[in-house]
């Protein structure tokens, strides 16, 4: 259980902030939106529950992406500085390629699916807390996650074929 807002920030910060960067796909925007909704959780007149403190600053989250790209109203490709120095060039620049492509599909999807996705492979939450952090039903939220996976390792499959 969580008591005070530094073991808060301590526990959850580098969660929130891999969510806000696949929201994104930068990681300037991904520590204003980590901040954001800290300042949120700290000002809230509400209590947090302990319980669901992951999916309730998930949530913020969420809404502080929704929020700044609707007012941007713009494309914003994913960096690529997830990946490592290697001291092979060419299995380096296959990796790179190989990751820029699986990043821009999941950016390509519908926003409600490609949260799903990544609040269940990257932040590991249950469906239940997936479908409370999208207010959507608890199938819902399984089918979304369900066709998002079929999507990428369709669309995965396609460029290894190309690959060949």
């Amino acid at each position: 259980m969580v008591t005070n807002f530094h073991e808060l920030y301590e526990t959850y910060a580098k969660d929130v902030f891999r969510f806000a960067y696949w929201l994104c796909g930068n990681a300037q925007d991904a520590e204003d939106l980590t901040s954001e909704t800290f300042v949120r959780a700290l000002t809230t007149s509400g209590e947090i529950r302990s319980d669901t403190v992951k999916g309730y600053l998930l949530t913020i989250t969420r809404n502080l992406a929704y929020k700044r790209s609707k007012r941007e109203r713009r494309f914003i490709p994913l960096s690529l500085d997830l990946v490592g120095h290697q001291v092979d060039m060419s299995q380096q620049v296959e990796q790179t390629l190989h990751l820029q492509s699986a990043m821009q599909f999941i950016q390509s999807l519908p926003e409600t699916d490609r949260i799903a996705l990544v609040l269940r492979l990257e932040n590991e939450l249950s469906y239940d807390e997936i479908a409370k952090v999208l207010n959507i039903s608890l199938t819902a939220a399984k089918v979304k996650v369900h066709r998002a996976r079929l999507k990428l390792t369709e669309y995965m499959h396609q460029q290894e074929e190309l690959l060949i």
